[in-house]
């Protein structure tokens, strides 16, 4: 009730002149200024024209037979200066003004690093059949190898037309061909939750080898950021052990500290205050040190549910406690704030638009083919395999953080930014329809575990 009070005139004639512009005219007429009210009165409005955005847009994604994520996906864009920004820029810059944006940059983070966390957690790790980590890590190597050696062999050959002068043409082919050896996991996930097959054969190959695809482009990431930096191997190659020493203490030490933790859940069927407080902290935790290591914090919270407690009992709990909120509220911002920083005004003329055409052949046949093969390698029918090289195909946002990380640092251009963001629209829309017409309904429903039912969806 402090803040009803009447302020005075010394207080308010000394206040800056941006946070006097930012408050209620009522407020300044009674209140004193406090800027981090004035910060409220600014977050609170973005996070529901972020939420009514990505509702109505995933509702509409769901209509066409799109996964909802999707339809969040392409909210986010939408609401960045591509459309929002374009049409009416004064409002875009009224709605999410630049002191706002870190903010949101904090909320996504901590949603995506929640959501890997839940995906880590919900794995059915009794569900593992013989062999599945080979056979994951074959997937893996077939979705990164032939895309990166593709996406290199494009990039060298694209270098004049695409890149900054004081990028070398080999730092350059090989940021390209990382890009596209990217698997959007987050999505790769939300999908698979919402036709309840992540503990499914194929779901789980599937999310395994997109989990191995993205660190190892991640790991390649860290050696081309050293290498424009100037900071040397020596970087690169530090944040890679880290990066093995924290998953081998994780899944090691940590893991074993937290299984009373799942007895006790299993004991008494629910996860009690003290239960949820440490359920919440080891993924932030987590996503913390990677962050610290040189690795995205979406790692260290997939990691972090991996080493959670095995019981399905745990597993449904948890899911039921968190999986809503985190999809719901906070993943939404993710997308969003991604999307606030994606101009897709970039391609234009016929030498812009072959290399766009060059860009995305080289991703979308390395992956798809690639991943559909070696699945078919495996002993998979060919309907599994092409599914799987569906899926695995999508790029979504993973490899929009990645391309952000890339121009922020000054390793690529706009123009190529905007092709890597028209590539990870295109596949991820790709991915359930050549998903579906690999499998559709009447097989899908043979690779659903009993446990979860496709109508079971987690948002």
């Amino acid at each position: 009730m402090h803040l009803l009070a009447a302020a005075p005139a010394d207080a308010l004639a000394s206040a800056p002149a941006d946070v006097l512009a930012s408050a209620p005219a009522g407020l300044l007429a009674a209140a004193p200024v406090d800027p981090n009210l004035a910060l409220t009165l600014k977050v609170l409005p973005a996070l529901v024209v972020i939420l009514i955005a990505a509702g109505v847009c995933g509702r509409l994604a769901r209509m066409v037979g799109q996964p909802r994520v999707l339809g969040e996906m392409v909210a986010g864009v939408l609401l960045g200066p591509t459309l929002f920004g374009a049409v009416w820029p004064d409002a875009q810059e009224e709605v999410f003004p630049d002191e706002v944006v870190p903010t949101l940059y904090i909320v996504s983070t901590i949603g995506l690093t929640l959501y890997m966390f839940l995906v880590g957690a919900g794995l059915d790790h009794g569900a593992r059949t013989p062999g599945e980590g080979k056979r994951a890590s074959v997937l893996a190597l077939s979705g990164i190898l032939p895309s990166l050696v593709l996406g290199f062999a494009v990039g060298a050959m694209l270098w004049g037309t695409l890149s900054r002068d004081d990028v070398g043409r080999w730092q350059f082919a090989l940021f390209v061909g990382g890009a596209l050896s990217l698997t959007a996991f987050p999505m790769l996930a939300r999908i698979l939750y919402e036709r309840g097959l992540e503990n499914s054969q194929l779901g789980r190959l599937s999310l395994l080898a997109a989990s191995i695809d993205d660190a190892a482009a991640w790991c390649l990431l860290a050696v081309l950021s050293a290498w424009h930096l100037g900071t040397g191997s020596g970087s690169a190659l530090r944040t890679i052990a880290l990066a093995a020493v924290f998953a081998a203490v994780m899944l090691l030490v940590v893991a074993r500290a937290l299984r009373p933790l799942g007895r006790e859940v299993a004991r008494t069927g629910t996860l009690s205050a003290t239960a949820l407080y440490i359920v919440v902290i080891v993924p932030l935790t987590a996503g913390w040190i990677t962050d610290w290591i040189g690795v995205y914090s979406v790692f260290g919270g997939f990691i972090a549910g991996l080493a959670m407690p095995r019981d399905r009992a745990f597993r449904e709990a948890l899911h039921a406690r968190m999986m809503g909120v985190v999809s719901t509220l906070l993943l939404p911002v993710f997308f969003a704030f991604s999307g606030l920083n994606t101009e897709l005004g970039g391609i234009t003329g016929v030498t812009l638009v072959l290399a766009f055409l060059a860009i995305m052949a080289a991703g979308f046949c390395g992956k798809y083919f690639g991943c559909a093969l070696a699945m078919r390698g495996l002993g998979f029918g060919w309907r599994d395999s092409y599914a799987v090289g569906g899926l695995m195909n999508a790029r979504g946002l993973m490899i929009l953080i990645f391309i952000n990380i890339g121009l922020a640092q000054g390793m690529i251009t706009r123009e190529l930014f905007a092709m890597l963001v028209l590539v990870a629209v295109i596949t991820t829309a790709g991915a359930v329809p050549l998903y579906r017409l690999a499998l559709p309904e009447r097989l899908e429903r043979d690779l659903v575990p009993e446990e979860k039912e496709p109508a079971a969806q987690p948002a």
